[in-house]
C-alpha cells in the first residue's frame, strides 16, 4: 500500500511512518525537520533489518519530503507526491493553546487545502484527517460528547483553524474521507501533554481549580495509530445501502472520537504522574474564579510583551478544571475501535522510555518534537538553559534551544 502522510517527523506522524513500516506499506512523510527525519528513517532502517525475509516490514520503505505548508511550491509538492498513492492521512498541524491566528493558517488550513488538491488531483479516494476534540471546548463541563452534538464557538486560535480544516475537509467532495478527532495523546516522544505537566510538577506548585475533581480523556499513541489505520481500511460501499457505512452522494463526512474511553480525574492523573516518574506532587488549591482572573491577567501582559506564551492561558486553566469526556460508540461500532493499552500502562511505557532518554542524555532525558514539527524538545530535572543538546536512542543527537511547544489535542 502507497501512503502520502504529512506531518511524518512529529510525536504522531512518527509513530504512524514506524506502524505503516512495519505493516509492509511505502510511505511518504513530509515534514520540516531534516534532523527529526533522518531519526524516524534510521528507526524504519532498523525494522526492515531486524525483519525476517516473510515478515511485512520487510517490505516497508520511508521516504521524506521537506516540505512547508504554504509556502511557495509546497501545493505543486504535495501534488506530485501523491501520485499513485491510495491514501493520505493529513496529520500535520501546528497545535498550541497560544498564538496569534496568523501562526496557524497555513500549517492547519492551508496544509489542509495542499492535502484535498493532492487527492482531487489523482482520484485519491481515501483521506483521513486528524481533527480535534479542542472544537467541543467551551469552559464548562461536557460528559459522554457526540460527534454530533454542536461545536462550540472557537476559544483560541488553534481551535478555529482545525474548525477550518474540517470544513474544508466535509465540502472537499473526496469519496472516502474520515475525520478523526484525537483527544490528549501522550506516550514516547511525546513533546507536549506530559512533558509539560511534569515542567509544571518540577516548577510547583501546580494551581488546581475545583478540587482537581475535572475527568479527562487522553489517549495512548498506540491507540491512535491504530485508529488511523483502522479509519485508512473503513468499508465505504459505492452504492446507497443502508448500512451506516455508505452515506449517499453529498452526506456528511463520517467523523470519530478518540480516546481511551477511560476517564480519570486530573487529580488521578497528576498522582500516576508523579508515582510513575519519580516526581514531588505539590497543589495550590485555588477557587476557579481566581485562577481564570489570574491567567487573563497573565495573557493581557503576555499580549502586551510581544506576544509570547505565558506559562498559564484560560485555556490550559479551563482543560484542567471542566471535565470534558467522549462518547465511542461510533468509533466501535462503524471503525471496530478498541483501546488496546489502559492510560495507567500508557503513562508507565511513557516513564520507562522517558527513563532511557534520561540515562542517554546524562541525566536530562527528554521528549522529542511533536505534530508541530518546528517545536523542541524538553529536558526535565536540568536547569533552564540557552541550549541544550538532545540525544535519541538511535544515536543522533541534536543542540536545540530549551524551549518548549505546548498543546493538548
Amino acid at each position: 500500500m502507497n501512503i502520502l502522510l504529512t506531518g511524518g517527523t512529529g510525536f504522531v506522524g512518527r509513530h504512524l511512518v514506524w506502524r505503516l513500516c512495519s505493516n509492509g506499506a511505502r510511505v511518504i512523510f513530509t515534514g520540516r525537520n531534516r534532523a527529526m527525519a533522518q531519526s524516524v528513517l534510521r528507526q524504519v532502517d532498523a525494522m526492515r533489518e531486524a525483519a525476517g525475509p516473510g515478515s511485512p516490514a520487510a517490505h516497508g520503505s520511508a521516504t521524506f519530503l521537506e516540505l512547508h505548508h504554504g509556502a511557495p511550491g509546497a501545493r505543486d509538492a504535495m501534488v506530485r507526491a501523491a501520485m499513485g498513492m491510495d491514501a493520505i492521512i493529513h496529520n500535520a498541524a501546528h497545535t498550541a493553546p497560544w498564538g496569534r491566528l496568523e501562526e496557524f493558517m497555513s500549517p492547519n488550513v492551508t496544509s489542509t487545502e495542499e492535502a484535498i488538491c493532492a487527492c482531487k488531483t489523482h482520484d485519491v479516494a481515501r483521506m483521513v484527517h486528524l481533527s480535534t476534540p479542542s472544537l467541543y471546548f467551551d469552559y464548562k463541563d461536557a460528559l459522554n460528547i457526540r460527534e454530533t452534538d454542536p461545536l462550540a464557538e472557537p476559544v483560541n486560535s488553534y481551535a478555529a483553524t482545525k474548525a477550518a480544516a474540517e470544513r474544508l475537509v466535509a465540502e472537499s467532495g473526496v469519496s472516502e474521507a474520515v475525520i478523526l478527532r484525537p483527544r490528549a495523546i501522550f506516550g514516547p516522544w511525546d513533546n507536549a501533554l506530559l512533558p509539560r505537566l511534569i515542567r509544571a510538577m518540577e516548577r510547583g506548585p501546580i494551581p488546581i481549580s475545583r478540587g482537581g475533581a475535572a475527568l479527562l480523556d487522553l489517549t495512548y499513541i498506540d491507540n491512535l495509530v491504530d485508529a488511523v489505520l483502522l479509519a485508512m481500511h473503513r468499508p465505504f460501499a459505492r452504492d446507497n445501502r443502508p448500512d451506516g457505512l455508505a452515506p449517499a452522494p453529498g452526506a456528511a463526512v463520517p467523523v470519530y472520537n478518540i480516546s481511551n474511553g477511560e476517564p480519570l480525574s486530573v487529580r488521578e492523573l497528576f498522582r500516576a504522574i508523579a508515582a510513575d516518574f519519580g516526581l514531588n506532587l505539590r497543589v495550590l488549591p485555588l477557587p476557579y474564579p481566581l485562577a481564570d482572573a489570574m491567567a487573563r491577567t497573565v495573557e493581557y501582559f503576555a499580549r502586551s510583551l510581544g506576544h509570547k506564551e505565558p506559562r498559564l492561558t484560560r485555556y490550559t486553566l479551563g482543560v484542567l478544571s471542566f471535565s470534558q469526556t467522549l462518547n465511542l460508540d461510533r468509533a466501535r461500532r462503524e471503525l471496530g475501535y478498541a483501546p488496546r493499552v489502559s492510560v495507567r500502562d500508557g503513562i508507565r511505557a511513557t516513564a520507562r522510555w522517558w527513563k532511557t532518554q534520561s540515562a542517554a542524555a546524562g541525566g536530562g532525558g527528554g521528549a522529542t518534537p511533536g505534530d508541530d514539527d518546528d517545536a523542541t524538545p524538553l529536558l526535565p530535572n536540568r536547569p533552564e538553559s540557552n541550549e541544550v543538546r538532545l540525544r535519541y536512542p538511535d544515536g543522533t543527537s541534536q543542540r536545540v534551544p530549551a524551549r518548549v511547544s505546548s498543546s493538548i489535542r
